[in-house]
């Protein structure tokens, strides 16, 4: 296995219910090492530049208002297989379909509202961690 690199962030709901802390334990005890991190709050701006792949969909104006109504963690993550090591983590998308012990099963509380992105390939990992960190992109 290769040592990878994916993006995770922790949505305004986590933050605003105050499981940062939480979320972030979840992830150091998945064996995944955090290499970069900061707390933002994202512009529209960078909410659609993040989101552009989904600009056409119908949920994207909601989207970015649900990701620019409070701060953000955002974090680059290392691990062996980190981009499937996370997602496992994260759990379904729908936090009721989510199997228990995932973060979107423990904090999140909709489809919407699901406390956090993962990268979903190791492709888009690359282009999701170059937005806000390029500093840590693999050569």
């Amino acid at each position: 296995m290769a040592v990878e690199r994916t993006l995770s962030i922790i949505k305004p709901d986590a933050v605003e219910q105050n499981n940062i802390g939480n979320i972030l334990a979840m992830i150091q005890g998945a064996g995944l090492k955090i290499i970069g991190m900061r707390m933002l709050h994202l512009s529209r701006a960078q909410a659609e530049g993040f989101y552009e792949v989904h600009k056409d969909r119908p949920f994207f104006g909601e989207l970015v208002e649900f990701m620019t109504r409070g701060p953000v963690v955002v974090s680059v993550l290392e691990s062996d297989d980190a981009v499937a090591r996370y997602r496992n983590l994260m759990g379904a998308t729908d936090p009721v379909e989510a199997d228990k012990g995932t973060i979107r099963k423990a904090y999140g509380t909709d489809i919407g509202e699901n406390a956090c992105h993962g990268s979903d390939s190791v492709e888009n990992a690359k282009i999701e961690v170059g937005y806000f960190f390029p500093e840590y992109l693999l050569r």
